[in-house]
């Protein structure tokens, strides 16, 4: 298998993806697809990655600011408890301070897609089997196209069961759940970074505040991590296979109405639990009243 998820820095040099091409004008119609109609074709893609520098003392971090996505997050709340209380007193005072807050768990819905947004089925996709009732999260929006892994669609078997040694280092992680990413070979995982820490640049890449993507290029720096005790086991989720769009399909694909497009905060991801098919209703449950088609 060929890798496919690497550091944003790292497009220099390429190789060969397998990507699911379906073609555009048969996105402008509403109407579901069948199976069959997912197809994948080749495409370059980066193969270069920076590995196993944990971090010296003297090394310098880059920072993170803010967590934007929970900012942005307070404003969508205190707009909606707005417009909620115009609704609901049309002829009273408007409220200086509309309570905006969001909890531990949120999601609302965006316009665009993001690195780090949900991508939630609608069911324009029901009967098509790998993607009804999906929730993907995106973890690149680069300039070869977006890519992403299925959060609710476990195996049911181990690393170990699968004998698969891709993912596995000395047996570092052979007891972790093994996750259907999506339909593209390949082999990575998701992390918490450690707490009150980041992960140094260059070893795994990011996708929200706390949570980073690596590769199966990767699994060995991720298991010397284990073994330093900088995170452990139970923060890592494993995906065989993974998701990808070209360029504009994407967005072909939302405006069709196959996606609801979503940000959400890292607790929702929850890789220290082990998510279900359920994950598509809970969802719903957070973005409220509002359906996703």
């Amino acid at each position: 298998m060929e890798a496919c998820f690497l550091t944003s820095n790292s497009f220099t040099r390429a190789i060969e993806l397998v990507v699911p091409s379906i073609q555009a004008r048969s996105l402008t119609h509403h109407t579901k697809r069948k199976p069959n109609q997912f197809q994948c074709r080749k495409a370059p893609f980066p193969s270069s990655i920076k590995c196993c520098r944990l971090g010296s003392e003297d090394a310098e971090k880059p920072s993170i600011g803010v967590d934007w996505r929970s900012f942005r997050a307070r404003l969508v709340a205190g707009e909606e408890a707005s417009r909620r209380e115009e609704l609901e007193e049309p002829s009273s005072l408007v409220v200086d301070h509309p309570d905006s807050s969001i909890g531990d768990k949120w999601v609302h819905t965006i316009h665009e897609p993001e690195k780090g947004c949900l991508l939630i089925a609608t069911e324009k996709l029901d009967g098509v089997h790998i993607f009804e009732r999906t929730v993907i999260l995106l973890l690149s929006t680069g300039p070869v196209g977006p890519t992403g892994v299925i959060l609710n669609r476990p195996s049911l078997m181990s690393i170990k069961e699968t004998r698969s040694t891709v993912l596995d280092v000395a047996g570092t992680f052979s007891d972790r759940p093994l996750f259907f990413g999506g339909p593209i070979e390949d082999g990575m995982f998701l992390v918490n970074g450690p707490k009150g820490g980041e992960v140094d640049d260059g070893l795994f890449e990011e996708v929200m505040m706390g949570l980073y993507y690596g590769t199966k290029e990767s699994v060995g720096c991720a298991a010397e991590m284990v073994r330093r005790n900088v995170v452990g086991v139970e923060n890592f989720r494993f995906f065989d296979g993974y998701c990808g769009w070209e360029k504009e399909q994407l967005r072909d694909e939302i405006r069709a109405g196959y996606w609801t497009v979503a940000a959400c905060s890292p607790s929702v991801i929850g890789l220290t639990t082990v998510p279900s098919v359920a994950l598509w209703e809970e969802i719903l449950g957070l973005m409220g009243p509002r359906k996703v088609w």
